[in-house]
């Protein structure tokens, strides 16, 4: 059975701050990369990963190679919800011959970590930030654990709450399901909702 763990992190003022960093670094990418789905209208992630991914990292050298990665992944997923899910307002079949619409990521917008961006072991948490790995220590009860280690990690999200506390989500799925299957799957908007995090502007 698949399952989102949801774990807060105890924050110093200075790691928050380190956090709010990488949050609006992560909105940058993702906001350079927007008006190339808008031009080209390419959203599948492995093309989208072909056609920036090089100047990507020419431009936000400080995010890593991986966090680039990572901001591609969120664009195309996001797209997806935007553009293809049935109920979306801005939906392929609803915009007709219209030109998309420009994404924009607020810097609220949640930042993917994967296992080369965030590690977890012996309870210690290990995750990337502008300027150097962030270390928690995490008291797990036996049934998260036991989850972690007989699932399958799909996604890993950080993001913050209305009350201010950062939060990582941990998408756990069975060993055997696809990845298709559960890909984008983790806190998905209500159907038809555009997430909170993106605004719209729309084409003239």
């Amino acid at each position: 059975m698949d399952a989102i763990l949801r774990i807060p992190l105890n924050t110093s003022p200075e790691q928050a701050q380190r956090l709010q960093a990488l949050q609006q670094g992560f909105a940058q990418l993702c906001n350079a990369l927007a008006p190339l789905v808008q031009s080209t209208r390419v959203w599948n992630r492995v093309a989208l990963h072909h056609l920036a991914y090089r100047q990507l990292r020419e431009q936000f050298p400080d995010m890593g190679s991986q966090m680039v990665c990572n901001a591609i992944y969120s664009v195309s997923r996001t797209c997806r919800m935007v553009f293809q899910h049935p109920d979306s307002p801005l939906h392929l079949d609803k915009l007709g011959e219209r030109p998309l619409p420009l994404l924009r990521f607020a810097d609220s917008c949640p930042v993917y970590f994967d296992r080369h961006t965030l590690s977890l072991k012996a309870g210690q948490l290990s995750m990337f930030t502008l300027d150097g790995r962030m270390r928690f220590q995490l008291s797990l009860d036996a049934e998260v654990e036991a989850r972690f280690h007989a699932q399958k990690l799909r996604e890993i999200v950080l993001s913050r709450r209305a009350d201010g506390i950062y939060e990582l989500s941990f998408l756990l799925v069975d060993q055997a399901q696809p990845a298709a299957a559960a890909e984008g799957a983790l806190a998905p908007p209500e159907p038809g909702e555009i997430p909170e995090y993106v605004m719209v502007d729309e084409a003239v």
